[in-house]
């Protein structure tokens, strides 16, 4: 008999909360829409953050609404006091400020705006020295970005202040926890102001060696991590290989995507972890055609989906297969021209599905896309059904 009366409770309060969310709180839509927006995603559960950075606006399509829930505008730049960094010198704007203050990013911030979508703004900084000079002093540091950023985000209908701090050595100790105490100041001021959620960017890299974030101490005050689980390998790798392995440690790979998100989920509720996806792919220059054969220094580059299209279409030899365990394709050709061979490891509408899968078999809190304005016509399709 309790227990029918606690089932009756529940449900008569889901209903009351159900009922405010839906019938009383439109109301106040039109003061704050970026709040509704913000409770709906939270109802939903899963998020699709789509980085949109400066350098690709002249690429990105208008409307990415069919495919991600959020749009995180890349960025500005992390000065080392904690403001935010405007001028690259006296006669120079810093071009992720200059990119937003002259209005270029306006029209994909409206559109998403007007779709309903969380707008996430993006700070950064992946300079040493910089990083070092930052971390000096995290708490008046971490005040500073608050002061900078409160008016922007108010301005721009910011939701999410989303920290990258990319710093690729060893760190020590002290710095580890001056970083959780920046992030920790970081995040006060953004309840202080209703400023609205914290996500932190980290590396896969960064969960097995000693690098400047401490996950366990920061996932305390993130209210989501993005795991940027790409670039396993990149431009300057001597082995040509998959840019986001999903399987194949210890048989192909060193690491992937499964054994950065195992450690993950042991330290981050899965609920907070946002799983990184590539849009992108990278071409070697090989000293023999064999697949994941040693590279020519100084040849990576990235390949475009365009590229890629291009050569599948033109290219007689070439014919792209699928790495078993990565979960990618990738395609070898010699060029007829200098002899040489090159290989092509990229993402598609296979891979992006492989993740999905794996994302919703882990039962994380979403993926994240890296970056819009990269993909081609079919790698986002498969996110239609998922967000």
């Amino acid at each position: 008999m309790i227990k029918k009366i606690l089932i009756l409770i529940s449900g008569l309060l889901v209903g009351i909360i159900l009922e405010y969310v839906f019938i009383f709180y439109p109301a106040q839509a039109s003061k704050d829409e970026n709040l509704v927006s913000f409770i709906e995603h939270q109802i939903v559960g899963k998020q699709v953050i789509g980085f949109l950075p400066y350098w690709l606006l002249s690429k990105a399509k208008d409307d990415y609404s069919s495919y991600i829930t959020t749009l995180t505008y890349f960025g500005l730049t992390l000065d080392t006091d904690g403001t935010i960094l405007k001028m690259q010198n006296p006669q120079e704007n810093e071009p992720g400020w200059y990119a937003l203050k002259s209005g270029k990013a306006d029209p994909f911030l409206t559109t998403a705006a007007q779709k309903r979508q969380k707008l996430s703004l993006l700070v950064f900084n992946a300079n040493e020295a910089s990083i070092s000079a930052l971390m000096e002093n995290p708490i008046p540091h971490a005040r500073n970005l608050i002061s900078d950023i409160k008016p922007i985000m108010s301005q721009y209908k910011f939701t999410d202040l989303n920290l990258d701090i990319e710093s690729t050595k060893i760190a020590s100790d002290e710095a580890r926890t001056h970083f959780t105490q920046f992030v920790k100041e970081v995040k006060k001021g953004i309840d202080d102001n209703n400023l609205g959620t914290l996500t932190i960017d980290i590396s896969s890299d960064s969960l097995v060696k000693k690098k400047l974030i401490d996950l366990k101490e920061v996932a305390n005050y993130a209210d989501y991590v993005v795991l940027m689980a790409y670039d396993y390998h990149y431009l300057g790798s001597q082995i040509a290989g998959p840019v986001a392995p999903l399987f194949g440690a210890g048989i192909s790979s060193e690491y992937d995507t499964q054994a950065a998100l195992e450690i993950a989920l042991k330290i981050v509720p899965a609920k907070k972890i946002i799983l990184g996806i590539p849009l992108y792919g990278y071409e070697w220059e090989t000293i023999r055609d064999a697949t994941r054969s040693a590279t020519i220094p100084s040849s990576g580059q990235t390949a475009s989906t365009q590229r890629i299209s291009q050569l599948l279409t033109s290219c007689a030899t070439c014919s792209a297969q699928i790495d078993a365990e990565a979960k990618e394709s990738y395609l070898i050709y010699k060029d007829g021209s200098t002899g040489t061979f090159h290989q092509i490891f990229y993402p598609d509408d296979k891979a992006t599905q492989a993740k999905i899968d794996f994302a919703n078999q882990q039962k994380i809190g979403g993926v994240s896309l890296w970056a819009l304005g990269y993909e081609g016509t079919t790698i986002l399709e498969p996110l239609k059904e998922y967000r």
